[in-house]
C-alpha cells in the first residue's frame, strides 16, 4: 500500500501498477480505461509518492505476474544486476535528479541503461516536465549501423516513406525519387504495403533494391509487412535488408499481432544471415505506439505509457536499427488533441533513449484529433531539439494510402537548418556526389538528374 497526505485527505493507491496510473499526466486513453488521477490533486498526490518508491520495488512487484507474461519474464531475466548496482540506491526522485545532474553523462547512461527496467523509466518519466524529457534524451546517443550510420550527435535522418494505395510500382517509384532528391530516406527506405501477400511485397523490395543498387545509395530498404511474411521471403531469396514488426508491452497484446519472442528471434536470426549490412548488423525495425495494449483489450490495468515502455524491452534484445513511435496515429480515444500528442511522443522519445534504443518518431495525428500541422510543428522542432534519431518523409505530409497527417520531406530540411544537423554520413556524401546538396547542406536546383531521367 502506497499513500500520500494533503490538507488531511489520504490518498491511498493499493499497489504500484495503481500507482504509476495516477501519477500520469493525464491522458483520454487512461481515462477510458478507468486508470488515470480523479484530478489534479490526486495525480500530484500520486506522483509526489512515486518519487520516494525506490526503484528496488519494481524489481519485487510486477505490474503484470511473472507467470502470466513473457514481456514481464523478459524484463526480469534479463535484467543486468551489475549496471544496476550504480542506481539501485536511488528512489524514483532521486534517479530523475541523478539524470539531470550535470554529471551523468552519455558515457554513464550507456553503463546504467541494462541495469533499468521498464517500468523504472516509465515511473521516472511521470515525474518530468517537458523540458526535463528533452534535456534528459539529448544527453543519450545511440548509434546503429547497416548500409549508413544512424544516430550521430549533430546528425537527424528520414524514413522515406512512399505508401501507395495500390502499391503501384511508378506511384512507389515517383515517390522514392521525389523524395531523394529532397534529401530524404537516410534512416530507411520503408513502404506499408496496401497488401500483405508475398508476392506483392517481393515485388515491392525488389524495386527498392534495383533503384538502390542503380545509384549506389547508401541506405537500407524495407517493406513493412508482418513479420510471417518477411520470414517467408528470407527463405525465398527476396533482397530483405531489414526484418519490421509492430509491437507491444504484453504478451496478450502481441499475440494480437500474430506474434511472440520466439517468432521474432526466428526472423532476426534468419535476417542477420543474410549479411546485407556494409557498415554494420543490426537488422530489425520496430514500431510502437501509446494505447496499442488498450486497443487489444490486453492492458492488464496497466497505463498505456507504462504498457509501451515494456515494449521497449522486446526491441532492445534485438539490437534494432530503427524504432519509432507512431506517436498519434492510434486516435484521439488514446491521445485526444496535440498537447497529449506531444507530450506522450516526448516521454517515449526519452523513455526508448534511456532504455538504449535508436529511437525515432512518427510526428502524426489523424484528421479526426484534435490536433493540427501546427501542433506537429511544435513536435518536430522539440525532438529535434532533444536528438530524435530520425522522423518520418512523406509527399506533402500526407500518406494517402494509411489516411494520416505526418512531417513532410520539407519538414525535414526546415529542422536540420535551424539546428544546423546533416543527415546521416555516408548519406550526406551520396547526396553531394549526385549535386543533390553542396558540401554545406543547402539544397541545389534539380533539372535533368539522373534520378529522373532513371524514372
Amino acid at each position: 500500500m502506497y499513500r500520500h497526505n494533503i490538507h488531511h485527505r489520504v490518498y491511498k493507491f493499493p499497489d504500484l501498477k495503481t500507482l504509476l496510473g495516477k501519477a500520469s499526466p493525464y491522458r483520454s486513453g487512461d481515462e477510458l480505461a478507468g486508470l488515470c488521477a480523479g484530478g489534479y490533486e490526486e495525480r500530484v498526490a500520486a506522483q509526489i509518492t512515486l518519487a520516494d518508491v525506490p526503484l528496488k520495488n519494481f524489481l519485487n512487484e510486477a505490474v503484470i505476474p511473472y507467470e502470466d507474461d513473457e514481456i514481464t519474464r523478459l524484463i526480469i531475466d534479463d535484467h543486468d544486476k551489475a549496471a544496476f548496482s550504480h542506481i539501485g540506491h536511488l528512489t524514483v526522485g532521486e534517479l530523475r535528479d541523478w539524470l539531470l545532474s550535470d554529471e551523468t553523462d552519455c558515457a554513464i547512461l550507456t553503463t546504467i541503461a541494462p541495469g533499468l527496467t521498464p517500468e523504472m523509466v516509465a515511473a521516472v518519466s511521470k515525474l518530468m516536465r517537458n523540458q526535463d524529457l528533452i534535456a534528459m534524451a539529448n544527453k543519450c546517443q545511440v548509434v546503429t549501423r547497416f548500409r549508413n550510420t544512424i544516430g550521430l550527435k549533430g546528425h537527424f535522418s528520414t524514413r522515406l516513406q512512399p505508401n501507395h494505395p495500390t502499391d503501384d510500382p511508378r506511384g512507389v517509384a515517383a515517390s522514392i525519387i521525389d523524395g531523394l532528391l529532397f534529401g530524404s530516406g537516410d534512416a530507411v527506405i520503408g513502404i506499408n504495403p496496401a497488401t500483405d501477400s508475398p508476392a506483392a511485397v517481393s515485388s515491392l523490395l525488389t524495386l527498392m533494391d534495383e533503384l538502390r543498387h542503380r545509384f549506389d545509395i547508401p541506405t537500407q530498404t524495407c517493406v513493412l509487412s508482418h513479420i510471417t511474411t518477411t520470414l517467408q521471403l528470407v527463405n525465398e531469396g527476396a533482397p530483405v535488408d531489414l526484418c519490421f514488426q509492430s509491437i507491444a508491452g504484453t504478451e496478450k497484446a502481441n499475440a494480437s499481432f500474430g506474434v511472440n519472442l520466439s517468432l521474432i528471434e526466428e526472423a532476426y536470426q534468419a535476417t542477420l544471415s543474410l549479411k546485407r549490412g556494409t557498415v554494420g548488423n543490426n537488422v530489425m525495425y520496430f514500431e510502437t505506439g501509446q494505447g496499442s495494449a488498450l486497443s487489444a483489450n490486453a492492458n492488464f490495468c496497466v497505463d498505456q505509457q507504462t504498457c509501451e515502455v515494456r515494449a521497449y524491452a522486446v526491441a532492445r534484445k534485438f539490437n534494432p536499427l530503427l524504432v519509432n513511435t507512431v506517436v498519434g496515429f492510434i486516435g484521439p480515444e488514446y491521445l485526444y488533441d496535440g498537447k497529449q500528442i506531444i507530450r506522450a511522443a516526448l516521454e517515449d522519445h526519452f523513455c526508448g533513449k534511456l532504455l538504449g534504443l535508436p529511437m525515432g518518431v512518427d510526428v502524426c495525428y489523424t484528421n479526426h484529433a484534435e490536433a493540427d500541422q501546427d501542433d506537429m510543428d511544435n513536435l518536430l522542432t522539440l525532438l529535434g531539439v532533444a536528438g530524435c534519431n530520425f522522423v518520418m518523409g512523406i509527399p506533402g505530409s500526407d500518406d494517402i494510402m494509411l489516411n494520416y497527417q505526418s512531417t513532410s520531406f520539407h519538414d525535414a530540411l526546415y529542422l536540420r537548418k535551424v539546428l544546423g544537423l546533416k543527415p546521416a554520413p555516408e548519406f550526406e556524401g551520396w547526396l553531394i556526389k549526385q549535386g543533390i546538396v553542396d558540401d554545406k547542406g543547402y539544397m541545389l536546383p534539380v533539372r535533368e538528374h539522373g534520378l529522373l531521367k532513371g524514372f
